[in-house]
C-alpha cells in the first residue's frame, strides 16, 4: 500500500514552499517520523517527516516550488516490510497452544514469548566497522564531542552518529550502513585517525520487528501486544524519531519520561511537542500520602544550612578546540615580541556613505553593506604600502606575501574561529560582504573545513559587536599582526578649531616586533585611519 505524502499547510499566508535538501534517497527504507527533507517558505524552514514505514519514492526534486497540498513523495509500505517469519516459526507457536487450549492467561504468555526468540536466532548480522576518517594532513587525532545516537539504536544510512572535534574544526560522522549501532568509544575520548569508534550490525534488529507480528489465534495475547505498543512498552519504547529527539533536547526532557504513540511505542514528533519536563516536587508527592505525623521539629534547623549553602559548582572537560585555542594563545605570548599600538578614527564619512547607499547596495547584491568590508578594503591597501605587516617569520627567514588573505574572527558557541577571505584585495565590496556572510554561516553551523581556516596573512577582529571600547588583540600565529575594531561612540572632538560631536572608534594593532618596527606599525595604522576617514581613497587606490 502506498502512502501519498503531500505538502502540509504551514500558515495562513503561505501558499507554496520550495523543496530544500533531501535527507533520504530514492528507494531508501524509511521509518515513521524519520525526517525526509527540508521545506522552505518565504517565512520559515521546516521539516517533512515520514507518515509511515516503507520504501521512499521521490516525486519532487530539490529546488522545486510546490503549492500546499501537492504530492511530494510516496511511501510504499507493502514492499518494504521486514522478511516474513520463518516457516519453522508456526510449528513452535502451535505446540504451546495444543498443550493448554483451555486456560487464557498462562498460554497467552507463552504464545507471545516464544516467537520473540525465533527471529533473533535466525537473523545473521554482518558487522561494519566505523573508523575515524582522515580529516587533514596535520590532524592526527580527534575527540568525540557528543553522540547523537545511543548504543543499540537503529540507525539509517548517512544518519549522523556523533560529532568529532579536531584542534582546527568540528565535523560530523555519518553512518556507513543501516543497522544497529554498537558504540566502542565514549564521548570525551581522544582517538587517533583510523581508530575504531563504533560498529554497525547490518541486518541485526530488522528481524526483531516480527516479534509482534505473529499473533496466535487465541483471545488473550493479541490485545496484550497491542496495548503494550500503544502504552509505550513495545520494542521501540522510549526511542525518539530524529525530529522528536531534536525537540526533546531543546526542551531538556528525557525520552524515558515520555510515552510514545508510534509503532512499537516509538516517540513521534507530536509526542515530543506535547511533552513537558517532569515537575521537580513529583518525588515528594509520595511522602504526604502518609497520614500526618508532624513530630520532628528538629527537621527545620537541618534544612537551614542547606538553604544557606546553595553554592553550586560544576566541571566540564575542555573541548579539543578550546584546548587548542588556549595552547596557541599562550604560545604566541611566549614566542613573539608582541606589542600593541592604538589610534582613533572618525567614522562619520564611512557612516554617511553607508547610509546613503546601503538600500540600493542590498537591492542590487542581495547582501547588506557593513563596516567590515570598508575595513577589509582599507587594510588591503595599507598592506601593499607596508609589506612587513603582511609578512611572517619562518625559522630564520622572513616570508613576504604579495597577496592579501584576510582572516576574519568569528565567535561561535564552541569558541573563536578565523575563516579566511582569499584575495581580499581583488574583491569588490559586494564580494567581501558575500564571503563574510558565507563563512560566518559555516562557522556558526560548525561546517568550516580546515582549508577555509588556514593560510591567512592578516587578521581583523571586531570586539565592538560585544560592546568593547578598547582591547589588545593577540596575534593569530603564524601571522605577524592583527587589527582590533571596537564600538563606535559619539565623542566631543575638535575639528577646524571647533568642538563637534563625531562617531569615534578606537583601533588597536597588535604586531610582532621581531619583524615589524614601531615606525611601520604606527604608519600602517595611520594609513588605515586616513582611508576610513576619506573612503574615496579606496575608489582611486590612494
Amino acid at each position: 500500500m502506498a502512502v501519498d505524502m503531500k505538502i502540509p499547510p504551514v500558515g495562513e499566508s503561505i501558499t507554496e514552499v520550495t523543496v530544500g535538501t533531501w535527507y533520504k534517497k530514492e528507494g531508501d527504507h524509511v521509518k515513521m517520523d524519520d525526517v525526509l527533507c527540508g521545506l522552505d517558505s518565504d517565512k520559515a524552514t521546516f521539516e517533512l517527516t515520514a507518515e509511515a514505514d516503507g520504501v521512499l519514492h521521490i516525486l519532487a526534486q530539490e529546488g522545486d516550488v510546490l503549492p500546499i497540498g501537492a504530492s511530494i513523495c510516496t511511501i510504499d509500505s507493502g514492499g518494504s516490510t521486514p522478511s516474513p517469519a520463518p516457516t519453522a516459526e508456526p510449528a513452535k507457536v502451535e505446540t504451546p497452544v495444543q498443550a493448554a487450549p483451555a486456560p487464557q492467561t498462562a498460554p497467552a504468555v507463552q504464545a507471545v514469548a516464544e516467537p520473540v526468540q525465533a527471529p533473533v536466532a535466525s537473523s545473521a548480522a554482518s558487522v561494519i566497522e566505523m573508523k575515524v576518517p582522515a580529516v587533514g594532513e596535520s590532524v592526527t587525532e580527534v575527540t568525540i564531542a557528543s553522540w547523537s545516537k545511543k548504543d543499540g539504536d537503529q540507525v539509517a544510512l548517512d544518519e549522523v552518529l556523533c560529532e568529532l572535534e579536531s584542534d582546527k574544526a568540528t565535523f560530523e560522522l555519518p553512518a556507513e550502513a543501516a543497522g544497529i549501532l554498537r558504540i566502542v568509544a565514549q564521548a570525551g575520548e581522544t582517538l587517533p585517525i583510523g581508530a575504531l569508534i563504533a560498529k554497525i550490525e547490518v541486518g541485526a534488529g530488522v528481524a526483531v520487528a516480527p516479534s509482534t507480528t505473529p499473533a496466535p489465534a487465541t483471545n488473550a495475547p493479541a490485545p496484550e501486544v497491542a496495548s503494550n505498543s500503544q502504552n509505550g512498552n513495545g520494542y521501540a519504547a522510549h526511542y525518539p524519531s530524529p525530529a522528536a529527539a531534536k525537540i526533546l533536547d531543546e526542551k531538556g526532557v528525557s525520552a524515558q519520561q515520555v510515552q510514545g504513540t508510534g509503532v512499537g511505542g516509538r516517540l513521534t514528533k507530536d509526542d515530543a511537542m506535547k511533552a513537558s519536563p517532569a515537575p521537580a516536587p513529583a518525588v515528594q508527592s509520595n511522602v504526604p500520602a502518609q497520614p500526618a505525623a508532624p513530630k520532628p521539629a528538629t527537621a527545620t534547623p537541618s534544612a537551614a544550612p542547606a538553604a544557606i549553602g546553595e553554592r553550586g559548582q560544576r566541571r566540564e572537560k575542555m573541548t579539543s578546540l578550546r584546548r587548542t585555542i588556549a595552547r596557541r594563545l599562550v604560545a604566541v605570548k611566549n614566542e613573539t615580541a608582541m606589542l600593541t599600538t592604538f589610534n582613533e578614527v572618525d567614522m562619520k564619512a564611512v557612516m554617511d556613505l553607508r547610509n546613503k547607499y546601503k538600500d540600493k547596495f542590498k537591492e542590487k547584491n542581495g547582501v547588506g553593506l557593513g563596516f567590515m568590508s570598508f575595513f577589509t578594503k582599507a587594510v588591503s591597501i595599507a598592506l601593499k604600502d607596508f609589506p612587513a605587516v603582511n609578512a611572517q617569520i619562518d625559522g630564520d627567514q622572513m616570508v613576504f606575501n604579495d597577496f592579501c588573505d584576510i582572516s576574519i574572527a568569528v565567535s561561535t558557541e564552541r569558541g573563536l574561529v578565523v575563516p579566511v577571505i582569499r584575495d581580499a584585495d581583488k574583491l569588490s565590496f559586494a564580494g567581501i560582504e558575500k564571503e563574510i556572510v558565507r563563512l560566518a554561516g559555516l562557522a556558526r553551523d560548525n561546517k568550516l573545513t580546515i582549508d577555509q581556516m588556514t593560510g591567512g596573512t592578516f587578521t581583523i577582529t571586531n570586539g565592538g559587536t560585544f560592546g568593547s571600547m578598547l582591547s589588545t588583540p593577540i596575534i593569530n600565529a603564524p601571522q605577524s599582526a592583527i587589527l582590533g575594531m571596537h564600538n563606535i561612540v559619539e565623542r566631543a572632538v575638535v575639528v577646524n578649531g571647533e568642538i563637534v560631536i563625531r562617531p569615534i572608534m578606537y583601533l588597536a594593532l597588535s604586531y610582532d616586533h621581531r619583524i615589524i618596527d614601531g615606525k611601520e606599525s604606527v604608519s600602517f595604522l595611520v594609513r588605515v585611519k586616513q582611508i576610513l576617514e576619506d573612503p574615496s581613497r579606496i575608489i582611486f587606490d590612494m
